[in-house]
């Protein structure tokens, strides 16, 4: 069993499933690691409104980074594998919202899929 401490969910009002003020369905259960500050936040919007600095978007190189928590199972993943993971987690099959990826560009260096996982 690991001893890691937990994650700490930054954010306006975030619950126990890391859904916030902004984003609160049954799927919107992910938290980000943003790659400027190395903390995880609910959403950019919360990041905007608590973290004092503007947001960096991770680099393509840097995918591998276990900068995904599921707020369901409280496992984290590469964001390599969370772009690859047909909006389920692979740790729990807990449904994501598919619509996040529309932001995905905010938050990801854009990629062609096919780099992803050898997909």
């Amino acid at each position: 069993m690991s001893s890691a401490a937990p994650i700490v969910c930054h954010g306006t009002d975030v619950n126990e499933r890391t859904q916030c003020a902004h984003w609160h369905s049954e799927r919107d259960i992910i938290a980000i690691k943003f790659k400027c500050c190395d903390e995880f936040y609910a959403c950019l919007d919360c990041h905007r409104e608590t973290a004092g600095h503007a947001p960096e978007v991770w680099p393509a190189a840097e995918f591998q980074a276990k900068a995904i928590y599921c707020g369901n199972c409280k496992n984290t993943l590469s964001i390599e594998r969370y772009l690859s993971c047909g909006n389920r987690c692979p740790h729990c099959q807990a449904a994501f919202n598919p619509g996040c990826a529309r932001h995905y560009p905010l938050y990801f260096e854009p990629v062609e899929p096919k780099t992803l996982l050898g997909a």
